[in-house]
């Protein structure tokens, strides 16, 4: 599993209350499905996409594509 799958599942487990994958991809503006197969690792979301789950978690763009540990 990459760092951004895994950095993905942790930040949705970890936000509160839990949503699930569909729920989050509505919420993110992203196709049915899309976070499911960002967090398997099936296919890296864009550009946009990034945007869009990194404004959701509230976190910087390094920290979800791995580059960074502070969030």
């Amino acid at each position: 599993m990459s760092e951004l799958s895994e950095r993905l599942r942790r930040l949705r487990e970890e936000k509160k209350p839990i949503k699930s994958m569909a729920v989050v991809s509505e919420l993110c503006g992203l196709e049915k499905g899309a976070v499911g197969r960002y967090e398997r690792g099936e296919c890296i979301p864009g550009m946009e996409a990034l945007v869009a789950l990194a404004d959701y978690y509230e976190v910087s763009l390094d920290y979800l594509i791995g580059r960074s540990r502070f969030r």
